[in-house]
This record gives C-alpha cells, structure tokens and sequence, in this order.
C-alpha cells in the first residue's frame, strides 16, 4: 500500500512541475522564437518546467496534422524537438527493435526526438492488456538510456 501511496505522490509532483502559461508570460526572446517556429503551424499549447534546476518552456504544435513540439531555453534556443513520424521514415533498425518491442501489441505514435545533436526515435506502444508504454532507441535501434 506504502509502494501506490509513493507512486501517486511522485506521479503528483512530476504533474505540479510543468505549468500551464500564456503567450504574454513568456520572456520577449521567447516570444520570439515561438512566433517564429510556429509560422507555419498551429500552436496548441505552452508550459513552463525546470530541468535540471533551468527554466525551460515547452511549445506544443502541429505541423500538416501531426505533432510537434519545442523544448526552448530561457534565451529562446531550441534544445530539443518531437515531431511525430511516419513508421516508413524511421531507420531500419530503429524500426526493427521498435516493432520487436511491440510483439503482441500495436505502436500508436512515433517521434523522431532531436536533442542538440542526438536523434532517437520514441514509439508510444500499446500492449495486448491495454497497458500503454514508451521506448525510445538510437537510429542504430539501440535502447535510449534515460
């Protein structure tokens, strides 16, 4: 019983850390870089968290239907995108590990997560029980390490 108290709570907090903001709340450099990182998409949210002690702001988009989304630093940067992709457009073998992980079950979405200069490759995968999970591996279909 202690463990599904403790599991709430930290699934609480993680929840509590990324908050909900306006346009108009955003620092002017990252006005900036939303307006132009949105010209062609629908911005459909914004948030604010801290990773790693640094405010950071999440720019929620869709582009031609699909999602992406925009991790940006306090100075406007772009430290990380998720686009969402097509199953034909990952590597070979990121494709392979990826369905291999999803024996039994379905993968319902993938994103193609660029990091700075890290790409991988994140399926959100639905098992026969209903249960749904993520896994993310490397284009050489390697397991991303969190």
């Amino acid at each position: 019983m202690k463990l599904i108290w403790v599991a709430a709570f930290l699934g609480c907090a993680a929840f509590a850390a990324e908050k909900k903001i306006q346009f108009e709340d955003l620092p002017a450099a990252v006005q900036t870089a939303v307006k132009e990182q949105t010209q062609n998409a629908t911005l459909v949210g914004l948030s604010t968290e801290k990773e790693k002690g640094k405010t950071v702001y999440e720019v929620e988009t869709k582009v031609n239907g699909k999602s992406r989304d925009l991790l940006l630093d306090q100075a406007g940067a772009v430290v990380e995108t998720e686009e969402e992709v097509a199953i034909e457009t990952v590597p070979a073998s990121a494709k392979a590990t990826l369905q291999k992980r999803a024996t039994g079950g379905t993968i319902s979405k993938i994103e193609k997560v660029t990091a700075r200069n890290t790409v991988s490759y994140e399926a959100t995968i639905r098992t026969k029980s209903g249960k749904i999970s993520e896994y993310a591996v490397t284009p050489e279909g390697k397991p991303v390490k969190d």
